[in-house]
């Protein structure tokens, strides 16, 4: 039975699959396979059994390797490896010669030495025309010059991140997935580039590897900073911990509670039980007696503004004099009708035999109407009657231009 094998070509590239065919191939040995670039020398990594021809998911069959690699494509690898480095070393000469802004990263040569490709780095576009020419009359076969990013820089170096080992693009990582600011926001860590940057200066990739998990929980607890009625009464999400699967909650005591998930799903959408319901009037009526300011009756209010008593008569609180019942004073021989809203004038005002009260006002006298052709009457603007004085209208002072 046919083998899959798993194929590559460098120590931090992706893993090709291919079918082991007539050969038996065991881990760590090494076979030449065809490419769309011509023939290559891989490492095989992994071996498992192939699945039978009916049991195959998809009818594509793997291509299978060309044959198994013998002492003398060892040596002609290792021949290749000592020419990239002769190569990196030229073409660096090269790049300072011609003074181009790009940083060259590592040279591949071909198993068949077809064709030369050196990556490199560079913030913009670079002319290197006469660097290919240079290159071609040097070494006499096909040159490639591919520009990177600074992600696969690093995987190709290899690099000691944050967390004290080898990075994961260097390790294990042989694709590159998308990372946002979104994450680490979802995962409340700390927006300090320093904190959440690695060696390349792009964001963690091992943000990425704990996202689903954020997204699970996020999804399970309720969201920060809404308000809901529980079994413990009214509470407010203060924040969630996703290590410990908790939420903080603030209760209407001002006191903070952590409740797991399991529990909050016990308690959340519930009527308050007793024992909440009495806390919170034992609250309500801590509150009334600390700050409350004392009530005062009606007849009260009344015997303290005109000296009345409850039932109407005159009080014993002279003009002027402070009265110890109501807690106003009144200033003798002034009116203080002016600083009363309508709605207490109208109060007191009714009549004292529906409920008490002092005895309606004398209704006020008519203003007198000013006889026309007063002295310094203020009448229409322009008024010219016999006997008037004509009013004239204010100037309006000119407005400055505004500096410029």
């Amino acid at each position: 039975m046919s083998q899959i094998l798993g194929v590559k070509f460098n120590d931090y590239g992706q893993v090709f699959y291919y079918g082991s065919g007539p050969f038996v191939v065991r881990e760590g040995q090494h076979v030449i396979v065809k490419t769309d670039q011509g023939m290559g020398l891989g490492k095989v990594i992994l071996t498992r059994q192939a699945p039978r021809e009916n049991e195959t998911p998809d009818g594509e069959a793997l291509k299978a390797i060309y044959r198994l690699a013998n002492d003398k494509d060892l040596e002609a690898a290792a021949e290749n490896e000592l020419l990239s480095r002769e190569a990196y070393q030229y073409c660096r000469k090269s790049v300072s010669r011609l003074k181009l802004g790009m940083k060259l990263v590592d040279v591949e040569v071909f198993f068949d030495r077809s064709k030369m490709v050196y990556y490199f780095t560079a913030p913009g576009r670079i002319d290197f025309r006469e660097l290919i020419k240079d290159l071609v009359r040097e070494y006499r076969t096909r040159i490639e010059l591919r520009q990177i990013g600074v992600r696969h820089e690093t995987q190709m170096l290899g690099a000691i991140g944050n967390c004290g080992q080898m990075c994961c693009c260097r390790r294990f990582m042989r694709k590159f997935v998308p990372v946002t600011i979104k994450m680490a926001k979802e995962q409340n860590l700390f927006l300090n580039p320093t904190k959440i940057s690695g060696i390349c200066g792009r964001l963690l990739c091992c943000l990425s590897f704990e996202q689903k998990g954020y997204e699970e929980f996020h999804r399970m607890c309720p969201r920060v900073g809404k308000k809901f009625t529980t079994a413990i009464g009214a509470v407010k999400v203060l924040r969630s911990n996703f290590f410990k699967k908790s939420v903080t909650l603030l209760t209407e005591n001002y006191d903070e509670r952590e409740v797991s998930i399991d529990e909050w799903n016990e308690i959340v959408n519930k009527p308050p039980s007793e024992e909440a319901m009495a806390e919170a009037r034992a609250l309500v009526a801590r509150g009334r007696r600390s700050g409350r300011k004392p009530v005062r009756s009606e007849a009260d209010q009344d015997g303290g503004r005109d000296g009345a008593g409850p039932d109407g008569t005159p009080g014993s609180a002279p003009g002027g004099e402070f009265d110890a019942a109501s807690g106003l004073e009144d200033d003798a021989g002034a009116d203080d009708t002016g600083d009363l809203s309508p709605e207490i004038l109208a109060l007191e005002d009714r009549d004292p035999d529906q409920g008490g009260g002092r005895p309606p006002r004398a209704p006020r006298q008519a203003r007198q109407p000013r006889p026309a052709g007063a002295a310094g009457a203020v009448g229409a603007v322009g008024d010219d009657t016999d006997g008037g004085a004509k009013v004239r209208r204010p100037r309006r002072r000119k407005r400055k231009p505004p500096k410029k």
